[in-house]
């Protein structure tokens, strides 16, 4: 009896352990990052997400774990990031432009893709939105494409997927079938 209430504070201390970590944390963190920084086992810094996870889902709980590029993190719950976000959001900074955001959603769906094959889509130059959104850590060079001068490619990032609450890209809403003509690359016609 004595040995269960023990193994039970064990696992509670754990527990709290693992919400602490979550909670100091500002990017998501996968379970080996967790084992690591706690000195845990795998199995129980993955019994310690399912506890918060099941406590989190409680009415009464303002927060939850959400998962966000193979991480995970402490996160508002969704109702309550609409009454949150003009305070706690970063205000100003995180606002895009129009034609920002039409570029980052060009490389959302498009990645891997060129500076040249955006302006194809967008129909101008994307120099300085590529700039913006790169220092904003939104999008990175993920290569070079292999034809002819070796242009950069540009995919999303981490940042990109913890600021739209996404755990990969594949979570990006679905196209219609018009949106998806419009994201299309022109490919050339064969002989």
């Amino acid at each position: 009896m004595e040995q269960d209430i023990v193994e039970q504070e064990t696992v509670e201390k754990e527990i709290a352990l693992i919400e602490a970590i979550l909670y100091l944390e500002a990017d998501p963190l996968d379970e080996a990052g967790l084992s690591r920084i706690s000195g845990l086992t795998k199995d129980a810094v993955g019994q310690a997400l399912a506890s918060l996870e099941n406590r989190y889902a409680q009415d009464a709980c303002g927060v939850e774990l959400i998962r966000i590029g193979g991480g995970i993190m402490i996160s508002p719950k969704k109702e309550y990031w609409e009454n949150l976000k003009e305070r706690y959001g970063k205000k100003n900074e995180s606002r895009l432009s129009r034609a920002a955001l039409e570029t980052l959603s060009i490389i959302a769906y498009s990645q891997p893709i060129t500076r040249s094959e955006i302006e194809a889509i967008r129909g101008v130059q994307a120099d300085t939105m590529i700039r913006l959104l790169a220092e904003r850590e939104l999008i990175r060079e993920v290569g070079k494409k292999d034809v002819p001068g070796k242009p950069l490619q540009y995919g999303t990032t981490k940042t990109f997927l913890k600021l739209f609450r996404l755990e990969s890209i594949a979570d990006l809403p679905k196209l219609d079938e018009q949106e998806e003509d419009r994201f299309a690359l022109e490919q050339p016609e064969s002989p």
